[in-house]
């Protein structure tokens, strides 16, 4: 699903080492050494996706502005949290802490000015990437010995989501539950998500996504339950008018962008149902053409429907495809949905109560 139209990356990026408490900026194509846990090993190795938009408020001033922010920033914790050892937990920065990093530290460098300002004259989307690096030249199998955060920034003109096929993919586990890790954003995740998406194309070669299910394949297939796409996690629009949201476990990677939807869904008098959804049922809603669209919902797209859905069994047959009916009041209703979470961000639409509008004067 990762296709991006018009993207300029910023003319620096950023480093913090949690050790040391030190800042630096640095050229774009800074490296990381060859010889590291995180490149050989994948330690202490996570990393965040965070939209932004930037624009000139009402005296001039070049603004930045963040949607519920705050849960992107305390998933990255997590993410760094599971890389450490228990007793190195105290270098876990605050979410205060990461605030004024990416913020005052990152954006407000002097060096990034003309970038944003370019941003904001366009109008364009933005996306901060911070990620996690182990710094030291090492191949010990130990937890990270100079651990640092690193970021860069782009913006974009499109992300090219809409339309897509996709294929349930029932013999790949995207993660273990009781590892706890497939609710981080972790690159062995995102390894099987790319492997996924490379066995659902030998059922449509143009195959943009792959729809896990559990990390329970001992049971029967209809049994299974449907958990998320290979990068973004998922909604079933039923033609009864209602909405299956699946709920947050240790195999879904806790969404910020699917919370808003769901949020602006409720507003709109659409009914949420926030349940597990098994792929039993799943395929016997297809069947009985109670399905009227699957979405994929994340950081880039925002939500993007599917325009086919294969659905297989466990020997590798097609038992059933899903075409969504775009007639359907919710394929309409979605759709306004997206354009709705985006406007925010403009300060073109009212917040729906619970979400959280944070802008910056740079």
């Amino acid at each position: 699903m990762a296709k991006f139209e018009g993207v300029k990356w910023a003319p620096q990026q950023m480093r913090f080492s949690l050790g040391e408490k030190q800042f630096e900026i640095l050229e774009p194509d800074a490296r990381v050494f060859a010889v590291s846990r995180s490149i050989h090993y994948g330690l202490f190795l996570c990393f965040e996706g965070i939209r932004f938009f930037g624009k000139r408020n009402p005296r001039g001033e070049l603004e930045m502005v963040f949607l519920n922010w705050h849960l992107n920033l305390e998933r990255f914790r997590n993410g760094i949290s599971f890389n450490l050892s228990s007793d190195a937990q105290d270098l876990v920065p605050s979410v205060d802490e990461l605030e004024n990093l990416f913020i005052h530290l990152y954006l407000r460098d002097i060096s990034m000015r003309p970038f944003l300002e370019e941003m904001a004259d366009l109008g364009a989307q933005g996306y901060l990437r911070p990620f996690t690096v182990d710094e030291e030249q090492s191949i010990g199998v130990t937890f990270p010995g100079q651990p640092a955060i690193r970021a860069m920034a782009c913006r974009y003109d499109r992300y090219l989501g809409e339309p897509f096929c996709g294929v349930v993919v029932p013999h790949i586990v995207r993660a273990v539950g009781i590892n706890r890790t497939g609710c981080l954003k972790l690159g062995i995740n995102y390894l099987m998500s790319v492997k996924a998406v490379d066995e659902a194309k030998k059922f449509c070669p143009e195959a943009a996504a792959a729809l896990f299910l559990d990390d329970q394949p001992y049971l029967p297939l209809e049994d299974r339950s449907v958990t998320e796409w290979d990068s973004s996690c998922c909604l079933f629009g039923l033609r009864d008018g209602a909405v299956i949201k699946i709920p947050e476990n240790p195999l879904i990677l806790p969404s910020v962008t699917i919370r808003g939807i769901v949020t602006i869904l409720k507003e709109m008098g659409i009914r949420v149902e926030e349940r597990p959804l098994k792929y039993g049922e799943l395929i016997e809603r297809v069947k009985k053409n109670e399905l009227a669209v699957a979405c994929s919902v994340g950081t880039a797209g925002i939500l993007n429907r599917c325009a086919r859905l294969i659905l297989v069994d466990d020997r590798g047959g097609v038992v059933a495809t899903h075409s969504p009916d775009i007639r359907h009041p919710l394929f309409q209703k979605l759709g306004e949905a997206r354009e709705y979470y985006w406007d925010i961000y403009k300060e073109k639409a009212k917040i729906p109560a619970g979400l959280k509008l944070s802008k910056y004067v740079l």
